[in-house]
């Protein structure tokens, strides 16, 4: 490792160099002041015309709260006089758990009414294409076919303003599957529908219907 020559070394003289620079400078400050007095008593003088500024006071302004509004007078309420309240009775309102308690009745079923069918009127319906038509529409039955049964079913339809047989029932049977077959032909059969005074209207008529083998 090589060692740095002393004289080369500047941190050594820093310290000392300073001292001697700082000491030159104030005895130069110090000759000035004294041997140039006139140099000092100069200062800076700002020509032209000055203006001078006047400071009013100016007073505050208050903002006026104007009162707030009266309130409303209030409502005058009758109180009840002391006859009134005399006749009130206050009832119990206790609940005893122990009374029995009767069941809501039930509820009322609306029951439609059925309408009405004429029994007899001006103009009777009649089946479209006859009775013909109706024994057409006849599937004898196989046990009455082989028992031999033969007779008349007597069948009541009613027939609506349409001339639709809305619902059948058998006035007189011979039995052995004939009355339901004569039923069965009766509510598939179309009808000119009854009339009365002009006007369509609901009749119930009563149709033979003939069961007969060949």
């Amino acid at each position: 490792m090589k060692l740095k020559n002393p004289k080369a070394d500047l941190r050594r003289t820093y310290k000392r160099v300073l001292e001697i620079c700082t000491i030159i400078s104030l005895a130069i400050l110090i000759v000035a002041f004294k041997f140039f007095p006139h140099l000092s008593n100069k200062g800076m003088t700002i020509e032209g015309p000055q203006e001078l500024f006047t400071v009013k006071d100016i007073q505050q302004t208050k903002q006026e709260t104007r009162p707030p509004p009266p309130p409303k007078p209030p409502i005058p309420i009758e109180a009840p006089s002391d006859d009134v309240l005399e006749d009130i009775e206050i009832e119990d309102t206790e609940i005893d758990f122990e009374a029995e308690i009767e069941a809501p009745p039930p509820p009322k079923e609306e029951i439609e009414e059925e309408p009405t069918y004429f029994v007899a009127v001006e103009e009777m319906p009649s089946p479209i294409g006859g009775i013909l038509a109706i024994q057409k529409r006849i599937v004898y039955p196989e046990i009455a076919k082989r028992a031999g049964v033969e007779g008349k079913v007597y069948i009541l339809a009613f027939v609506d303003e349409q001339g639709i047989v809305t619902k059948a029932q058998v006035i007189k049977g011979i039995g052995a599957g004939c009355d339901e077959a004569a039923l069965d032909a009766v509510l598939k059969t179309r009808f000119s529908p009854g009339k009365q005074r002009g006007k369509p209207v609901r009749v119930q008529v009563s149709i033979p219907i003939l069961f007969k083998l060949k």
